[in-house]
């Protein structure tokens, strides 16, 4: 028997919602068809697989074990994921999931390892779920090598609000570096448009010398723009924004973001 069949408290729906977002990663975690070939495996009933992957396992575990009251059918669907056999000439990504689920785990005295079973350790207190929320944020974005300059916006009180604050404050920091380099004094679209367009721009992000690099410029012109456009809008003035982000939307925002100032980094 193994050790984790004493674990008898369920999980909470922040630590759940994590272990969800892990497994149904769009990038590292499983397809589609996995996540219902591990369901069955573990007698957990699929029960949204219209859903989103994350969110299609939330459903499923929070069901089940609302149904059971304990965590073991979540801990078994863990097992049957991990088991080693899978991860046969994959070993950093092996590393890598346990060492995203052990996060959770070891709030449960847990901790899975290479040999294929659960190890009892030393149980932490409980993170809230805006720092899971932020630390799982974070973790994502440095795995996508984004700009140092957005994870300062990647913080609780940010975070404590919703996604949308986050990537707002970090857009606004862009026009704030744009107008340091330029001395210019407009915002948003004007101040892109400023700053980056004519026929002799103030910021250059190429040598501008051949109708190749002009017509790269303008693309990143309206990229900018459009950035800028998703939240430069009377809502964004507003105490309190009422568009509920995803963390997928938040991701790429932020990259993209990373992107233009990487490029506003290298102009001369």
């Amino acid at each position: 028997m193994d050790k984790f069949d004493t674990i008898e408290r369920v999980f909470s729906n922040g630590e759940l919602e994590t272990l969800c977002r892990i497994f149904g990663d769009t990038y590292s975690g499983l397809a589609g068809s996995e996540i219902g070939h591990f369901l069955a495996v573990s007698q957990i009933d699929d029960i949204d697989s219209g859903m989103t992957k994350w969110k299609r396992l939330f459903n499923a575990f929070a069901k089940k074990q609302n149904n059971v009251k304990t965590g073991k059918c979540i801990l078994n669907f863990i097992k049957h994921v991990l088991e080693p056999s899978r991860y046969i000439g994959r070993n950093e990504e092996f590393k890598d999931i346990i060492m995203h689920v052990n996060k959770i785990l070891v709030f449960r005295g847990l901790e899975y390892q290479d040999d294929g079973r659960f190890h009892r350790v030393k149980e932490m207190d409980r993170l809230s779920e805006i720092e899971l929320k932020t630390q799982r944020l974070k973790e994502k974005l440095m795995s996508r090598n984004v700009h140092p300059f957005i994870l300062e916006y990647c913080n609780a009180e940010l975070l404590q609000e919703n996604y949308f604050h986050a990537v707002l404050e970090a857009c606004k920091s862009i026009s704030s570096k744009i107008r340091t380099v330029t001395g210019l004094k407009s915002d948003g679209a004007a101040l892109i448009d400023e700053a980056f367009g004519g026929s002799n721009p103030l910021m250059k992000i190429n040598l501008f010398d051949t109708e190749s690099k002009i017509s790269e410029q303008k693309g990143f012109v309206n990229l900018a723009k459009g950035l800028f456009g998703t939240f430069r809008n009377p809502t964004a003035h507003s105490a309190k924004i009422e568009w509920e982000m995803t963390e997928e939307d938040a991701l790429d925002l932020f990259v993209l973001a990373s992107y233009v100032i990487r490029r506003i980094d290298r102009i001369k």
